[in-house]
């Protein structure tokens, strides 16, 4: 079950001016399964991405990439679930064109306004001529009346493993004007920054300069979807897009350090941490969610590279899973995070407010019937001060259980 996770209530989320979707089922891998979903921007759409650092990244998130670098003007997004057409070669790279063509032509628009998803099982075809099939119907549900307000219905045909849909709204004020920030994003697995096996959707209808789009994507991002881990495996297929219809009326945001600017930017990364929080909670037979606070390192980065030596333990995992507070698991995994000139006796841990371990030792006044209070919680906080600077960063993650593994056992079956 998710961890105090529950689906998205539609009728509270907020259509964005300038976007449509359509959602149909289209047989990628299963029957009467929502897996074809459509976005169509209007004209005048900016958008800016973010994709997996996987080598091994796949056909569509190529073809992304290749979109976005041609400069053309995004009119429109096709995603598919069930099948995630990477492993694929050559021929997983023509039929993410193929779907392109289908849909620019339906369109009236250039292959390259047309941007592909696709999610699932690796290394097997993608059935395009499905997919291809289907493109009319989906249009003809986002031109429908309920067109501009299928966000719910979206995050449900973008769903592999997880559980619950996962989607959030938010509204603000620029300069008078009401603002509105929508976004949707699936991922249960195979989830490990940079970025994860997850996609992620966010719309706004406030105008900004198309130039800081690409930027904005990679900081929303760095603050969200890059703080998350369920289980260290990064995926073939992430991608997290941001868009901005430029339709809210407001006076164009041009920089994002003060005014409206930052007002917007704190708001669409609210949103941002609320979808990769809930890809967490929802993780793959996940009862606990960890909020991991490292703090007194020298960079960001090592704070980070400690956060994830402790998220990525299976021995501290496990642990966490079963309430057993084994926490030298966690001193052990800091250790081994790669600063080479740690010092121990500098290392406070917590375990949300007791004190565990003081200068790298444990706490004269540490219980063992305290720290088990904490791990049988639904929600846990691991704080560890590394006494080293003024840098701190924040990832969160889960435990591992019995359920991961019948979950990805089973996955193709």
């Amino acid at each position: 079950m998710p961890v105090n996770l529950i689906a998205p209530d539609p009728t509270k989320l907020s259509p964005v001016k300038g976007v449509r979707i359509g959602v149909v089922e289209a047989g990628v891998r299963k029957a009467n399964r929502k897996d074809l979903t459509v976005f169509l921007l209007d004209e005048g759409t900016s958008v800016g991405g973010v994709f997996t650092t996987n080598r091994f990244c796949a056909a569509p998130v190529q073809v992304c990439r290749s979109h976005l670098d041609s400069g053309a003007e995004i009119r429109a997004l096709v995603i598919n679930t069930g099948n995630a057409n990477a492993g694929t070669g050559e021929a997983g790279l023509a039929n993410a064109n193929t779907t392109c063509q289908a849909m620019a032509e339906l369109l009236g628009v250039a292959h390259q306004q047309v941007l592909p998803f696709s999610t699932g099982v690796i290394m097997e075809p993608l059935p395009v001529d499905r997919i291809v099939a289907a493109l009319p119907a989906a249009l003809a549900d986002a031109h429908s009346e309920a067109g501009r307000s299928n966000w719910g219905r979206a995050s449900e045909g973008i769903m592999t493993t997880d559980t619950l849909p996962k989607a959030f709204s938010k509204t603000v004020v620029l300069s008078g004007h009401p603002v509105t920030i929508t976004g949707i994003s699936k991922g249960a697995g195979m989830i490990r920054p940079n970025m994860a096996t997850m996609l992620g959707f966010l719309a706004t209808d406030a105008a900004i300069e198309p130039a800081l789009m690409a930027g904005l994507s990679t900081d929303l991002a760095d603050a969200s979807f890059n703080c998350i881990s369920i289980d260290g495996d990064t995926s073939t297929n992430d991608s997290f897009i941001v868009m901005a219809t430029n339709q809210a009326g407001n006076p164009s945001i041009s920089q994002f350090e003060s005014g409206d600017g930052a007002v917007l930017k704190a708001a669409m990364a609210e949103v941002a941490r609320l979808l990769a929080q809930a890809i967490v909670r929802d993780g793959e037979g996940a009862t606990k969610f960890i909020t991991l606070q490292i703090e007194g390192g020298k960079t960001v980065d090592e704070c980070r590279q400690v956060a994830y030596a402790i998220a990525h333990s299976p021995l501290v995992k496990t642990a966490f899973f079963a309430s057993d507070p084994n926490l030298g698991r966690i001193l052990a995994a800091v250790g081994y995070a790669g600063i080479a000139d740690l010092d121990q006796t500098a290392i406070d841990l917590y375990l949300d407010d007791v004190l565990v371990a003081v200068q790298g030792g444990r706490n004269p006044a540490y219980r063992e019937e305290d720290g088990q209070r904490v791990m049988k919680q639904s929600e846990i906080t691991v704080r560890v001060r590394l006494g080293r600077g003024e840098a701190k960063a924040t990832v969160w993650s889960c435990d591992l259980s019995h359920e991961y593994v019948s979950i990805n056992a089973d996955y193709r079956s």
